[in-house]
């Protein structure tokens, strides 16, 4: 007994399914987390190293060196990054994408903790986390206030942070623009030198006289006390007091205090980092979503509590979203929600049309809800997001999902127009059909197997992609396969229920079928030159792949991008603020500018002379008509604009844009050309980068090309005299401590307020520290208590120096950075960019791709073998299904004609070969299969039952007309909708639609003449190979 037969014999329980697919899929969708991109652990590990004051070739051998040594044996890694700047490191260490990051970040941690003896002992403690390329930001809140910046600071830090930080949803705050109180001492030299005191003196008090050491306890047979020495100061005052009680180790019989020798102020770190909201100075926190969450609901709590605290805030603060990605991420998503309404809709009108009765159209759209919703159960229990890939993959499946229920509706309607009664019908009808349904369900799902074994982040995506579809479509077959028929027994009437309306259709088709069954008869007669005229016309297609533009993801319009801004080497932190409050007034100045949130200086500081501005458009209706173009400009045309004008403010200034869309596939930047340069000579290599860079601009194939590469940082180099040094008794230990505390600054210890803790921070006062002849006047204690000035002892150099240095699997290498420019593709810049590199480089030296890019070639290379052993893995089903060698064949014939009309369909709509429009491909080889399927296998069992190969086909060619035309056209009209898609993620959605659009079209129009005809000729072979063909 069939699963058709058990349906139908208990109808009851097939309701019951059907119901409990829906209510059941319903509950997780509405439980399932929303996400613009599949939430993936991608295995990056960041280590952040602090040594204040050092230098960048001190970093990177004290410190980078030590830590990439010690990271190299950590299993799995892929790919370790470094950058050395002023006091600063991170090392990045990327795995391979199946590799636990968790488990990989304590690996990580034991070797670092293991090498630490190894690392200089006055650095911080390494910082290490794990990261995600999609761990960005999806939100920023600008808090602004007209009070005090110290205020502001200590307010967004202990009262906002913790309310946003306890949201449901929210994994942590990035702080923007933050800098942490500090009690800072300024030490005032021409005071020390007066007193003869040394900055050791002054640190030596601090460290002996601001302390609080642990006093135990008095214990007694009734009580227990804690014993504390209170050492502390708990004021400024009291700091100031503190004496100062020896000189170089002797004692001191005056009294002299603290404050006698510096000013002493509650007030902040040294600022070297600055953001604005609209021009205003903020604090901006950065929301960051827990990995599964949704998207939508996060962004939804911070909205409210946003509103809740605006009333709440003290006088004189303000609090507004200053940055929202999630805005695209819902707009897309309600559009893909919409997309697939509309897919609904147009499939329904299609299944009217070709059945002319509205009860059986309604039959088989019931086929989506319980396929569709279903899926919703395994995706929510597999832990997929709604995201672009799976939402995507469900608006497809709405012209496939019918298929099944079509082919088994159709064939039990053909049985009742024969006479039998309803019950009788559906269970033949059925039983007749389920061979074909099965081998055309299982030619889908077939396809997609190999995406398992695609690499690297995009076959993460990939997968659920695959998984998606395979689900809905299982599900349609189980829903064909046992639904359908059960209702087609109980409510399917085929003769008494027909309209006028379902006559006309019915004769239409009758006409249709018989104009069909000639062309057949006449086809049959040349199938030869049908075949070689298929062949050619395939042939003729791939034409068609020279004028397209191949690329990783298209650009989407999200009205949002960024403005990366760096100034001249060298460049103070105060001429970089001035030089892009200069560019915040020009974006300022535009109509299409909503608001812009910008940072200078980075979110960790240390960078000081680069910017970032985070601009959000208008809406594209709301932006004012160019008078150029007689509309509103769209995002790209409006980056271009905006670039010509920041460029043009200062030579001192370079402006690049960053598309968001293109971002989030690797652990770098994200910019579509990424490629590093190797070699062994520094110098040599920063020059080869600045002639790459150069021909890449001037080959007017790329924009905002950039590097890593930033030479040329003055810098003042102590040289000690020996001699002398030796002669005044002066170590360099001596010098280098004295420099690095009263020009570096120095931190000693904490001081306590509000049961918070921050730091004390000694250094010397701005107005003795801005010349390079200062350091000469700094006295330091030689070995007999005396004093010696620096000048003495030291030759001061001015000279240069690297602003950072940059690594890659502990090679030192610099990367590049550039977007193709309008009118070129990201293969085409790549493909110049490359070809530039090696005209430049000399032997020894080379350029390699990374992020992106090196993603992108990855990716199609990882599709292609998808691709193509999906095709052997369908060859190696569907001939265990037809026990032969030959029926398989017949059926992939079809497959070159719909690569040939996407192909064809996508140069004409102007769309790249990008990962979506590949989708489409991979989508098209598991469905066009379908309709040889139904040709074949019906020609087979007409066959089986006496008839010869040419009358087989001469009578099952126009029978199974109607079932092809009805699922083609009912997949091509669920593409209709993301084909023509308007709104955001429009981008997207287009190329793939239009590959499956223009892949159906011309497989099927081909298929229904070419499969005939190479059944007819490949059936020779099978007589041969399996005996006498019956007649």
């Amino acid at each position: 007994m069939t699963l058709s037969d058990i349906s139908i014999k208990n109808p009851v329980f097939a309701w019951m399914l059907m119901f409990g697919l829906i209510l059941f899929g319903g509950i997780s969708f509405g439980r399932m987390g929303i996400s613009q991109m599949p939430d993936i652990d991608f295995p990056v590990v960041n280590i952040d190293v602090t040594y204040e004051g050092a230098s960048p070739e001190i970093m990177e051998t004290d410190v980078v060196d030590v830590i990439e040594n010690a990271v190299m044996s950590v299993e799995g890694i892929r790919e370790v990054r470094s950058t050395a700047r002023q006091g600063q490191a991170g090392i990045t260490v990327e795995l391979d994408i199946n590799r636990d990051v968790d488990v990989a970040l304590q690996e990580v941690q034991t070797k670092i903790a293991q090498a630490q003896r190894l690392l200089p002992d006055e650095i911080e403690p390494p910082i290490i986390s794990k990261r995600n390329p999609e761990d960005f930001p999806i939100m920023w809140v600008a808090l602004t206030s007209d009070r005090s910046l110290k205020e502001l600071m200590v307010y967004a830090r202990y009262h906002i942070r913790d309310r946003y930080q306890t949201l449901p949803g929210v994994a942590d705050i990035r702080m923007g623009g933050y800098v942490d109180r500090a009690v800072r001492i300024w030490i005032d030299n021409k005071k020390l030198r007066s007193l003869e005191l040394s900055i050791d003196d002054v640190l030596n008090t601090i460290g002996r006289e601001h302390v609080e050491i642990p006093g135990g306890r008095i214990e007694t047979s009734k009580s227990e006390f804690v014993i504390r020495s209170m050492g502390e100061a708990s004021t400024v005052k009291e700091l100031e007091r503190l004496p100062i009680t020896s000189r170089g180790g002797a004692p001191v019989y005056r009294k002299i205090l603290l404050g006698d020798v510096a000013r002493i102020s509650d007030d902040l770190d040294d600022i070297r980092r600055v953001s604005r909201f609209n021009g205003t100075q903020t604090v901006g926190l950065g929301i960051m979503k827990q990995r599964g969450s949704n998207t939508i609901a996060v962004a939804e709590e911070v909205r409210r509590l946003t509103a809740e605290l605006g009333p709440k805030l003290p006088e004189g603060y303000r609090i507004a979203i200053s940055h929202d990605l999630t805005k695209f991420v819902k707009d897309s998503t309600d559009e893909l929600i919409f997309t697939i309404i509309l897919s609904t809709i147009l499939t329904g009108l299609v299944c009217l049309v070709f059945l002319g009765s509205l009860s059986s159209t309604f039959n088989i759209l019931l086929a989506i809800p319980t396929s569709i919703m279903g899926s919703f159960i395994f995706l929510y229990f597999w832990g997929f997001t709604l995201n672009t890939f799976t939402l995507l993959a469900l608006s497809l499946a709405i012209g496939i999902v019918v298929d099944d229920a079509i082919m088994v509706m159709e064939n039990i309607s053909r049985y009742q127009e024969m006479g039998h009664d309803r019950i009788p019908a559906a269970g033949m009808g059925a039983r007749q059909i389920t061979f074909a349904a099965v081998a055309a369900t299982l030619a889908v799902i077939a396809i997609f197997l190999p995406v398992a074994f695609m690499k690297g982040i995009i076959g993460k995506y990939f997968l659920e992609f695959g998984i998606t579809i395979t689900v809905a479509v299982a599900l349609s077959l189980l829903e064909a396969l046992t639904l359908t028929p059960m209702r087609c027994s109980q409510f399917l009437d085929v003769g008494s229920s027909m309209g006028r309306f379902g006559r006309a259709v019915n004769k239409a088709f009758s006409a249709l079928s018989g104009y069909y069954g000639r062309a057949i008869a006449f086809v049959l007669e040349h199938r030869l030159a049908v075949i070689l005229g298929a062949i050619a016309f395939f042939a003729a297609s791939l034409l068609f792949l020279f004028p397209m533009k191949k690329e990783f993801v298209p650009s989407q319009d999200q009205s949002m991008f960024i403005v990366r801004i760096k100034t001249s080497v060298g460049s103070s932190f105060e001429y970089t603020d001035l030089l892009a409050k200069k560019a915040e007034a020009l974006i300022a100045a535009h109509g299409e500018v909503l608001r812009y949130f910008s940072t200078i200086g980075g979110f960790t500081g240390g960078e000081i002379n680069t910017a970032m501005i985070f601009i959000t458009m208008k809406e594209p209706v709301d932006r004012p008509i160019n008078a150029g173009k007689k509309r509103p400009l769209t995002q790209a045309e409006f980056a271009a604009i905006i670039r010509g004008e920041l460029n043009a403010i200062s030579k001192d200034m370079k402006a690049t844009i960053q598309d968001l869309s293109t971002r989030g596939f690797s652990a770098t930047r994200g910019y579509p050309v990424e490629f590093t340069v190797k070699g062994t000579d520094w110098d040599r290599l920063g020059n080869y980068t600045e002639q790459i860079t150069s021909l890449m601009v001037k080959s007017g194939k790329m924009v905002d090309v950039d590097s890593g590469y930033d030479a040329g940082q003055p810098e003042i180099q102590i040289l000690p005299d020996r001699n002398a040094a030796e002669l005044r008794g002066v170590s360099m230990t001596s010098i280098g401590n004295a420099v690095s505390a009263l020009f570096g600054g120095k931190k000693m210890g904490k001081f306590t307020d509000a049961g918070h803790r921050f730091d004390i921070r000694v250094r010397l006062k701005e107005s003795e520290r801005r010349m390079a002849d200062d350091i000469r006047y700094v006295f330091v204690r030689n070995n007999r208590g005396e004093l010696v000035r620096l000048s003495e002892v030291v030759r001061i150099v001015p000279t240069t120096s690297l602003l950072s240095i940059t690594r890659i699997n502990r090679e030192r290498s610099i990367s590049v950075y550039a977007s193709p420019a309008a009118g070129y593709s990201q293969e085409e810049a790549i493909d110049e960019s490359l070809a530039i590199a090696k005209k430049v480089l000399p032997e020894g030296y080379s350029a390699e791709l990374t992020g992106s890019a090196k993603t992108s070639g990855e990716s199609f290379d990882s599709l292609l073998f998808a691709l193509i052993i999906g095709i052997i893995v369908s060859y190696m089903i569907l001939a265990s299904q037809f026990n032969s060698y030959i029926h398989p064949l017949t059926i992939l014939i079809a497959l070159p004609f719909s690569f040939s009309g996407a192909i064809m369909a996508l140069v004409i709509a102007g769309k790249s070969l990008n990962i979506y429009s590949f989708i489409g491909l991979i989508l098209l080889m598991g469905i066009v299969k379908k309709n040889s399927i139904l040709l074949v296998e019906f020609t087979n069992q007409l066959r089986h039952e006496g008839l010869g190969v040419r009358d087989a086909l001469l009578k099952a060619c126009p029978i199974r007309l109607r079932p092809i035309m009805m699922t083609s056209l009912a997949t091509m009209a669920a593409a209709v909708p993301p084909a023509l898609a308007l709104g955001p993620g429009a981008e997207a959605r287009i190329p793939m639609a239009t590959a499956v659009l223009g892949g159906m079209l011309v497989s099927t129009m081909l298929t229904l003449f070419v499969v005939p005809c190479a059944y007819s000729l490949l059936a020779g072979l099978e007589k041969m190979r399996y005996g006498a063909d019956r007649r």
